[in-house]
């Protein structure tokens, strides 16, 4: 896949992610190609990536944006709380969040989209703003395509 030659918004993210993973199978250089997508294709957003799960823990894996929290645990923040009920958590204001951690001070509202293989968590989608009540249920829906794009490329 060649990258776009222009700025791509976010009506283009589905087909792209579409076409980029169409030959690959490898989860991580998915991930980190579907980062960069959602980071480039969001306006208004500050980090856009995937935490894995391992061991019982979410673990830092592909993204863009600033140095983040490197593990999670489950029931921890919006990611751990979606790791944990396995469903998407659309959070106008994260300060308002219990236990939200703020891995950027900058952050102010954040969408979180479950990655399951089957019944098995891979790992989250996570995508944070500076704006309050950035996300709508237009970006829910797109970022959920998203992931299952990414989910039928994974290798049983």
């Amino acid at each position: 896949m060649q990258a776009p030659t222009h700025r791509i918004g976010p009506e283009d993210l589905v087909p792209m992610v579409a076409a980029t993973l169409a030959d690959e199978t490898d989860l991580i250089a998915n991930m980190a190609n579907i980062a960069a997508l959602v980071f480039e294709a969001l306006p208004d957003i500050n980090w856009a990536g995937f935490y894995l799960w391992k061991e019982g823990m979410l673990v830092l894996g592909p993204f863009q944006g600033r140095v983040a929290c490197t593990r999670i645990a489950p029931g921890r923040g919006v990611c751990g709380t979606v790791a944990q009920e396995r469903r998407t958590r659309l959070v106008p204001d994260v300060h308002a969040f219990p236990g939200h951690i703020a891995c950027d001070a900058a952050s102010a509202a954040e969408i979180v989209v479950p990655v399951l293989h089957g019944e098995r968590l891979v790992g989250v989608l996570d995508v944070d703003s500076p704006r309050l009540n950035r996300f709508t249920l237009v970006d829910q829906n797109r970022l959920e395509q998203v992931v299952a794009l990414l989910v039928a490329r994974m290798t049983p």
